[in-house]
């Protein structure tokens, strides 16, 4: 299985760079089995059934991103280097494990500042990442980074326009929770208010469950073999009561339809050891490609995904590696908006 396998040719304009307004009034590219509609999110209703359950993914993305500069003092005066991190994740000890631009700017000691409230300290470094102690803890470095942080946009959409304050609501669920991800669960974007309340009125049913996506989702595959891969892992939870409401719609004949890649990775996960789902905590470096076994997942909302990429592996195991490539081509030849900021599809697949 070769990664251009999995390679299409994606026009640059077809990059969204803003999510649609309303969010619900993203198109929605419904595939079932070899069918293909052309809709639009608040369609969603008419499309599932009463006793589905959507899979919500509820982690919250902090503003990950942060703009510093280093001092030192020098026998010709003081220099400053600007420094730019990427949050990535905490540590058990307190620190932030982080990308840093230029890493060979800061030595192991010097002091990162960020605002005249937050700095951090360099403790250490380790493949190609910093170890990052800042001098804040708890809500005073929550409150800190909302004020001196920005969102950390995908770097497709970073390299035609830098992050402003219209993305803190744009790259944000309307039920984000649980903070914790530098990334959003993008499909669940498009979900608004009146969105929510028609799918209950529908009889449609919601489980939220927590992964903390983090920056390795947009690292690129770079074995052409694929199956030789490793996946970066996140962190998740699944709980009992998640994994109560997913076995029970499952009992009753109901579809689980996760909202996302994310969510669809974790359910996956937590149904690996034993075939169905049940209650799960950890760190998943899930990797799915076609051949996999699907033990919960009866259907995926989901964006359009980069080519070469594992979510494109993903959605090819889901649906078929021909049957998704024709997906796409009809996309892209029918102006849907590509990526963390553009249009969905419902991926059906044939039973």
């Amino acid at each position: 299985m070769q990664l251009s396998d999995f390679d299409f040719d994606l026009p640059q304009d077809r990059i969204a760079t803003r999510p649609a307004r309303p969010r619900s009034s993203a198109r929605l590219l419904v595939a079932e089995g070899d069918a293909v509609t052309d809709a639009h999110v608040f369609d969603l209703p008419d499309w599932l059934r009463p006793g589905d359950r959507l899979v919500l993914n509820d982690t919250r993305v902090i503003p990950a991103r942060l703009s510093g500069s280093r001092r030192r003092e020098g026998a010709q005066g003081p220099t400053e280097a600007r420094i730019g991190v990427t949050l990535l994740e905490p540590q058990a000890d307190g620190t932030w494990s982080a990308l840093i631009k230029p890493l060979k700017k800061v030595a192991d000691g010097e002091v990162i500042r960020f605002s005249d409230a937050l700095s951090a300290v360099m403790e250490a470094r380790a493949e190609g990442q910093g170890l990052l102690r800042f001098n804040l803890e708890g809500e005073d470095f929550d409150a800190a980074l909302a004020e001196a942080g920005a969102m950390p946009l995908p770097p497709y959409i970073e390299a035609l326009r830098p992050a402003d304050a219209q993305d803190r609501e744009d790259y944000q669920t309307v039920w984000a929770a649980r903070k914790g991800a530098v990334a959003a669960p993008t499909a669940s974007l498009h979900f608004d208010a009146a969105l929510l309340a028609a799918l209950e009125a529908r009889g449609v049913g919601f489980t939220k469950v927590t992964l903390h996506v983090g920056a390795g989702t947009f690292l690129p595959v770079k074995v052409e073999d694929v199956t030789t891969h490793k996946m970066h892992a996140e962190w998740g939870d699944v709980s009992e009561e998640a994994a109560a409401e997913i076995a029970a719609t499952k009992a009753a004949g109901g579809r689980v339809i996760p909202v996302g890649t994310t969510a669809l990775r974790l359910i996956e996960t937590a149904a690996r050891d034993t075939g169905a789902i049940r209650p799960w905590q950890g760190e998943t470096d899930i990797f799915i490609y076609p051949g996999f076994a699907f033990r919960v997942t009866d259907a995926l909302m989901t964006n359009f995904h980069l080519p070469r990429s594992t979510l494109m592996m993903l959605v090819a195991a889901l649906m078929g590696r021909d049957r998704i490539l024709r997906v796409y081509d009809h996309a892209i030849a029918s102006g849907y908006r590509f990526f963390s900021y553009g249009d969905a599809s419902l991926l059906i697949p044939q039973r």
